[in-house]
């Protein structure tokens, strides 16, 4: 018999993909906006509504000034501009939504909510369950195994291992690698310049990892790809950046906080909590209905 699905949210995708989209007029009593969290907690709805899922963990980002990333690159998500007032109140809002639906939400200030998933797609991969990535980010498209998905649940793109290849030209146990090469402009990770995305998917290709192309790098000359050799002499002269990227883009899965509490079994909804919450939101009784019963 086989164990239920897990879904691991990320959720600053959904929220912030609702702070873009929808209107101004979502407001509470004091007049601050509340269109993000009224869109995620939709988006909420809509997830459990479709799977009827009793394993979700959610993941928030605490980490974006304080990730043990910007330890070693001090420039990592540097381009980024930091979110304004009204949106951070949205996001400790659309976390106390979520548990109050009975959700585990996680959120760390050294890892980032990658990380939580990834932990967490461990440790509920190694009890047997088949582990759904819900986000629209390539980055995590590295944790998904036979029997996995990566969903983009907005655009209703639901990813096995084989359609991530499809996507994305590699295998998902070589996006860390494939980013390493050609960089990450939303992280600010500059990987190696001059490698492009046919470059780099053909050197992971023929090589497989990043730590093999470097094993057998004189054998890049000889690969039928345009500018061989000055592809050959990028990778030598820019080997330091392309170890420094792959620290950056590989997914830690050994989070201290979330392994010591990785339940995601969902509880009951706190219904008392919840009414709160939406009186302070100023949200109406077609939203908590449908809360009250997804």
């Amino acid at each position: 018999m086989s164990l239920p699905p897990v879904y691991l949210v990320d959720a600053s995708v959904y929220i912030f993909r609702a702070w873009f989209s929808m209107p101004d007029e979502f407001q509470n009593q004091q007049g601050q906006p509340t269109n993000a969290v009224y869109g995620f907690t939709g988006f909420l709805c809509s997830l459990l509504e479709q799977t009827r899922a009793q394993h979700v963990g959610v993941a928030f980002d605490e980490s974006l000034t304080t990730s043990y990333r910007t330890e070693i690159y001090p420039e990592y998500k540097a381009n980024r501009d930091p979110a304004p007032e009204e949106l951070k109140r949205q996001f400790a809002w659309a976390r106390g939504v979520a548990e109050a639906m009975g959700l585990k939400c996680y959120g760390d200030p050294r890892f980032e909510a990658d990380d939580i998933i990834g932990t967490l797609c461990e440790h509920w991969r190694g009890e047997g369950h088949p582990v759904n990535v819900v986000t629209s980010d390539k980055d995590l498209a590295q944790l998904v195994r036979p029997g996995d998905y990566w969903w983009d649940f907005s655009r209703n793109q639901k990813l096995s291992p084989d359609g991530i290849f499809k996507k994305f030209g590699v295998n998902p146990e070589q996006i860390a690698d494939y980013l390493a090469l050609v960089g990450d402009s939303v992280d600010n990770i500059p990987g190696i310049p001059g490698v492009g995305p046919k470059s780099a998917t053909a050197l992971l290709a023929h090589f497989g990892d990043l730590d093999t192309i470097y094993q057998r790098v004189a054998e890049v000359e000889h690969l039928s790809v345009r500018g061989a050799k000055s592809l050959m002499n990028k990778l030598v002269e820019h080997r330091a950046a392309a170890d420094l990227a792959k620290l950056l883009t590989v997914i830690n899965t050994e989070v201290p906080s979330t392994l010591a509490s990785p339940d995601i079994v969902r509880a009951d909804t706190d219904t008392t909590r919840l009414n709160e919450l939406f009186d302070d939101l100023a949200f109406g009784q077609m939203l908590r209905q449908r809360v009250l019963q997804a």
